[in-house]
């Protein structure tokens, strides 16, 4: 009896083991949203991580929350660490590319509770007189990533953030379009 237990579970473990490895080792997590103000005004608001506290949903969720801003000012080098509760864990992004109004892509370090490195992207593009702006995560998942994820949706994760971050950054720069216009 104890054997056929023993071989059931070594079974299940093996099944367990192959089933996270044919998983997909990619990942994509995207939302968009149409903005009332030029590709520019959005894209200022991303560029610089001193502006993300307006409009980041993480931001929010700790307010006490630790950050540090070095290197570049904004654009490229520019550099945000962050430490803070068991929400918003602790982490740095740096600015790998910036292409004003059209592109910015962040490398993206987390450290706690998890170390993972991905990378966020913002695209911005002229949609009559305002911006479609699109904001994504990417990465690859190693074994443990893939078996995570077999329990945990980094769409459902993720995705309503961004859909709040972008809601927020939207009113960011319409706001900031408008004060311009004055």
């Amino acid at each position: 009896m104890l054997k056929k237990v023993l071989i059931g579970l070594a079974l299940a473990v093996v099944l367990f083991l192959a089933l996270v490895a044919l998983q997909p080792a990619d990942f994509r997590v995207s939302r968009s949203t149409s903005v009332s103000a030029p590709p520019a005004a959005a894209f200022d608001q991303v560029n610089d991580f001193r502006r993300w506290v307006a409009w980041s949903p993480w931001a929010k969720r700790d307010p006490q929350m630790k950050t540090t801003y070095s290197g570049a000012e904004s654009g490229v080098g520019s550099v945000y660490e962050w430490a803070g509760n068991d929400e918003v864990g602790e982490g740095r992004m740096t600015i790998l590319e910036s292409k004003p109004g059209e592109l910015i892509s962040i490398k993206l370090e987390f450290l706690k509770p998890f170390e993972a490195t991905n990378t966020a992207e913002f695209t911005f593009k002229a949609e009559g007189d305002g911006a479609l702006v699109t904001w994504s995560m990417f990465g690859k998942n190693g074994f443990m990533g893939k078996a995570i994820h077999l329990f945990m949706d980094m769409d459902k994760m993720v995705g309503g953030d961004f859909e709040k971050g972008l809601v927020q950054l939207k009113m960011a720069a319409e706001a900031s379009a408008q004060a311009g216009s004055k």
